[in-house]
Formats: structure tokens, sequence, C-alpha cells
């Protein structure tokens, strides 16, 4: 236990995971609990949090869809109305989607757009404002290593919108560094996640894993990646 974060109001979008253990947005909410945050834990879906709260008893946990923008201003107003503040923004939703621009569909890549990238530009767009309010804050997305090098399959929505959340942090932390907020991205490798667990494996080998069924490739969308 420590106190880097002892009084810090810490919204972490995609907090929950696609099966148990140690996603990304999982194990941010509860090593902020343990640094001493409030912690606002976010998912598009409540029971893929149950773990996340079993794991750092506390937590406040909303529901919401990140890729609609009524639903995130929503989601930063309620953090206000309990805590009174946003003093961290963790953006964690991301999805894969395998193929280049001849294999994939127009629905999918624009799919994979609002899913890793308008759902930052959304985060940044609602949560800014309160923390200029207040005099500061701090914004942290994720990317990928997909966004910086060839990462071993065609993934070119993937690869292209995380180069986008690398670029957009890079502006909006140069506009609002004046105003003492702080924007970052975090570029992680392939981690041994839930994720990796439930879909990548099977997805190399020519199928999708969703739950226990498998998907042919060409029939799959993305699904969640943390």
């Amino acid at each position: 236990m420590g106190s880097r974060l002892k009084g810090k109001v810490a919204i972490i979008a995609g907090a929950g995971s696609v099966g148990p253990g140690w996603g990304n947005g999982r194990a941010t909410a509860v090593r902020f609990v343990e640094e001493g945050a409030s912690v606002f834990a976010v998912d598009r879906d409540a029971k893929s949090m149950e773990e996340t709260v079993a794991k750092a008893p506390g937590i406040s946990t909303h529901v919401c869809d990140v890729t609609k923008g009524k639903d995130v201003a929503a989601m930063v107003e309620a953090c206000v109305k309990k805590f009174g503040r946003v003093d961290v923004l963790v953006n964690n939703v991301g999805g894969s989607a395998a193929g280049g621009p001849v294999e994939m569909s127009e629905e999918v890549f624009d799919a994979q757009v609002n899913y890793n990238l308008k759902t930052v530009f959304l985060g940044c767009k609602y949560v800014l404002p309160v923390m200029e309010k207040q005099g500061g804050g701090a914004i942290v997305n994720i990317a990928s290593a997909s966004g910086i090098r060839w990462s071993g399959s065609a993934q070119v929505a993937y690869a292209a919108t995380k180069a986008g959340v690398i670029q957009l942090s890079r502006v909006v932390a140069v506009q609002y560094a004046p105003k003492n907020i702080r924007v970052n991205s975090v570029v992680p490798g392939q981690l041994h996640t839930p994720m990796v667990e439930t879909r990548l494996a099977k997805q190399r080998a020519g199928g999708a894993s969703i739950g226990k069924q498998v998907i042919p490739l060409e029939q799959k969308e993305f699904q969640r990646i943390r």
C-alpha cells in the first residue's frame, strides 16, 4: 500500500475485463486504490467489473458506452457529483480487428475508429473542462506498440487508430500544459491478459473466440481487447 495518489479521484474507462485475471484496466484500478485514489471504475458491461470490485473493495462503478458522447458526458457528471472533482482520467478502452484495407470491411474500420480513437477524444472532451476549472489534472491514454511498428499481423485499423491516440495525446498535452493538465500516452507491447486467453490465441489459429464459441475471422467483428 502506498500514498502517491492519496486524495486523488480517478476515472478509469475500461476497468473490467473479458475474463478472470489481470487485464490492463483492472490492474490499473486495483493499483490506484492501493496508492490511495478514489476510483470511479467504468465499463460498458457491469459484470466484467465484478472481479475488479472484488480485488479493490470500495471502488465506485459506472456503466457507460464510451463511444457515445452523451454517455461520456453523463459519466463525468456522475463522477463529479459523487467526488466533487476528477484528478485523473485513464482511457483504457480498445479493440483490434484483423485485416488490411482489402480484407477489412468499411463498417469494421469505422467501428475501430469509434472504439479506439473516438473514445479517447470523448473522454478528453468532457473531462478537460472539469480539470481546467479545478486548476489541473492528468490524462493517461492507452495506445499500443501497434501504433508505432509492425506487430506481426495486419491490423490496419487498430494500428492507425493507436497511432492516432499517440498524436492526439501530444497535441492535447501541448494545448493544455499552460493550464496545469498533463496528457500522456502509454504504449504497451503484447501482454498476457484475459483478452489473449479468450480471443487472440484462437484468432491466430483461424478463428475468434467469444466465450466458448469460435467464429471464423471473416464473419467476426472486433471485440473488446482489455
